[in-house]
């Protein structure tokens, strides 16, 4: 028989796989460890239940398998397997059972409490290998999976306590659970599509596939055929069936992100889908049913688009039946922190990096500006001041604004060439400063005051010359 292996195609055993055998047959437990031992196995020998929880409990590593005979002296298999189903540390532990003399019940009560498999004695080799490894692997890909779903959903996680982040909580709250359609309008970078997962986390259709489609990014000559899916030969290219973006969110939710800029023709066609649970995929007849719930999210205002011919009005008032707005990052500045902090951690975490405090200045800069690009726009700059930054992020470690001229009053606080009091000769440090600006002044004015060019002139990046200007405190036209 050959090995057993691991997804990637290494041996089974190269993964030191512990195997608790629970018999309180010696010939038994012998035969067993005798085989996975045989195949690479770490073996660990019980002869009763209790014997068993307590290595299970004091375990130097972990097990990642257990065998377990139903009829034991003292506590039953049964037991065991309930008690070890009752502790968080053991729930998902994989168990095999198995039994000479087990009946029908026994065995369907063991599956019930969550047994990986059963079979009687005597054991088969092969059939003793092929099941500790299918159950090993398939462990392993819960764990996998229930651990991407915890990382999905801290990534999705939404911050904010300001009071319009609340508001947008409590709706959130409400509609989750039923099967509305909802519309999610905002800002870009507002986080609509976290308003959307947290729907999607929050309801029924939890366990099931969330879709998001971005309508924006498919060209129009290609969008019903990713929404409804297509068969083969329906255009040049396409040389099979293919699911659309429905149906592989049938029974979940599926997201029209940017639906405003879906073409006409999909837009009638999606209205069908939302009123009859019906498609058609391109090149066929045949109509597919399906089980989606529709989230939709624009930045757009559609009722405009309504009335310029954009958009179909019976399509606008179908997704409309319960609206939510995000709101923008300047309508909840006190917000700005929690999202800064934040945003450094899960960097910091996701690239290896000590983890960075962030100076209180740098919250007292940020909360000057004005972020039409909002969340995200906070996010990438927090992000690359991360990584210029050593322990502490300071304000010198920040991107400059880019929506800010630098002769704009951006609320920070001057700092402008020192002044010697009267009758007393400048330092060395005054003298070289007030001489720097009126040379950069002097030089902006033959420039136009345009800054690029008096970069050129000057010899310095313009992002220095910017923070020059600042630091001086030099206004436009200033002689």
């Amino acid at each position: 028989m050959a090995t057993e292996t691991n997804e990637d195609g290494t041996p089974l055993a190269a993964a030191a796989v512990t195997v608790l055998v629970v018999d309180d047959e010696k010939n038994i437990r012998r035969t067993l460890g005798m085989v996975l031992d045989g195949d690479g196995y770490n073996v660990l020998e019980a002869e009763s239940g209790e014997q068993a929880l307590e290595l299970v409990a004091q375990a130097g590593r972990p097990i990642d398998l257990a065998i377990l005979d139903l009829k034991l002296p003292g506590i039953s298999g049964l037991t065991v397997l309930e008690r070890l189903r009752a502790e968080e540390a053991t729930r998902e532990l994989p168990v095999i059972v198995v039994s000479g003399h087990a009946t029908v019940q026994d065995a369907v009560q063991a599956l019930k409490l969550g047994a990986s498999d059963f079979f009687e004695k005597p054991l088969s080799r092969e059939r003793v290998l092929v099941s500790v490894g299918n159950s090993v692997r398939t462990a392993r890909l819960t764990r996998a999976v229930t651990q991407l779903r915890a990382e999905l959903e801290a990534r999705y996680e939404m911050i904010g306590t300001s009071p319009s982040m609340q508001r947008l909580y409590q709706q959130i709250d409400r509609v989750a659970p039923t099967r509305a359609s909802v519309l999610i309008t905002g800002e870009s970078g507002t986080g609509k599509e976290l308003v959307s997962r947290a729907i999607h986390r929050l309801s029924p259709r939890r366990d099931e596939p969330f879709v998001r489609v971005n309508c924006a990014a498919i060209p129009r000559e290609l969008i019903e055929s990713e929404l409804f899916g297509h068969e083969r030969g329906a255009f040049t290219g396409a040389q099979g069936r293919k699911r659309g973006f429905f149906e592989q969110a049938h029974g979940g939710t599926l997201l029209l992100d940017e639906i405003g800029d879906m073409a006409l023709v999909a837009q009638a066609k999606v209205l069908r889908a939302l009123q009859n649970g019906e498609l058609v995929r391109l090149g066929s007849e045949q109509v597919v049913k399906v089980d989606v719930r529709v989230l939709a999210a624009t930045n757009k205002e559609l009722q405009r688009e309504v009335g310029a011919g954009n958009f179909r009005e019976d399509l606008y008032f179908r997704l409309d039946v319960f609206p939510m707005k995000c709101p923008a990052l300047r309508e909840r500045r006190e917000d700005i922190p929690l999202l800064a902090e934040a945003f450094v951690s899960a960097f910091c975490k996701e690239n290896g990096l000590k983890p960075k405090r962030i100076d209180p200045s740098v919250h007292e800069s940020l909360a000057r500006r004005q972020f039409p690009g909002n969340v995200r726009e906070l996010k990438n700059a927090v992000e690359r001041a991360a990584i210029l930054a050593s322990d502490v992020i300071t304000v010198a470690d920040l991107p400059e604004d880019p929506h800010l001229s630098p002769f704009d009053d951006d609320g920070d606080e001057e700092v402008s060439v020192s002044r010697p009091n009267p009758g007393e000769r400048p330092t060395l440090r005054e003298h070289r400063e007030a001489s720097e600006r009126r040379y950069i002044i002097d030089t902006l004015k033959e420039a136009d005051w345009n800054v690029s060019k008096a970069a050129v002139t000057l010899g310095v990046e313009r992002t220095n010359l910017h923070k020059k200007i600042r630091a001086y405190g030099i206004k436009r036209g200033e002689a």
